[in-house]
């Protein structure tokens, strides 16, 4: 995929409700560890979601959990990492962002889901996958908060599509939602 970056300013009119936001690898090396130990380029998955006027990113993060922070604020703190993927709702007309963008409104404030990324974590050690069957039941997200992938990822299926067929949210990365369907459509990469 080639990248196109804009500024920020003058594509923010143009970035839709629950659009989906994916930061690549910055300075930090778990940054890198998931990006490149998981399935893809991106180590951080967040959605779009506009409030009184203002573009937000909602999204979980570790340390801290659920978070509801100001668009313009991340993008200048990690210029030229995030790329904006719209979701296509000409292909899944089922699709509310509405719904979706509400369900990812419910995890702020609330753990960041450590279990759930070590189960995530599980499945590309090589000794552990001789011996733990694939998981491949959509509905087998179990009670756990969820880390940042796995909460767009319910909240996707709360408005109305699995961004990620045949594997559970728990076990969805930020890379699986950039190859998802629903996500198809890479807008452009945000510069301060």
């Amino acid at each position: 995929m080639k990248r196109e970056c804009r500024k920020f300013a003058d594509v923010a009119d143009d970035i839709p409700h629950g659009a989906l936001l994916l930061l690549r690898p910055g300075r930090w090396l778990s940054s890198h560890l998931i990006a490149h130990g998981g399935r893809g380029d991106y180590c951080h998955a967040m959605m779009a979601a506009w409030t009184l006027g203002e573009l937000h990113c909602l999204h979980t993060k570790e340390w801290i959990g659920g978070r509801d922070d100001v668009l313009a604020d991340l993008v200048a703190k990690s210029p030229g990492r995030i790329d904006v993927f719209a979701p296509n709702t000409d292909l899944f007309l089922k699709y509310n962002p509405l719904l979706a963008v509400g369900a990812m409104r419910d995890i702020v404030g609330r753990k960041y889901g450590w279990w759930s990324v070590f189960r995530a974590a599980l499945p590309h050690l090589a000794v552990i996958r001789l011996f733990v069957p694939a998981v491949t039941d959509d509905k087998a997200n179990g009670r756990y908060p969820p880390h940042c992938s796995g909460a767009v990822s319910r909240a996707c299926v709360v408005g109305g599509v699995d961004p990620v067929l045949r594997l559970p949210a728990y076990l969805t990365e930020p890379s699986d939602l950039a190859r998802s369907h629903l996500f198809a459509k890479y807008l452009f990469t945000l510069e301060p």
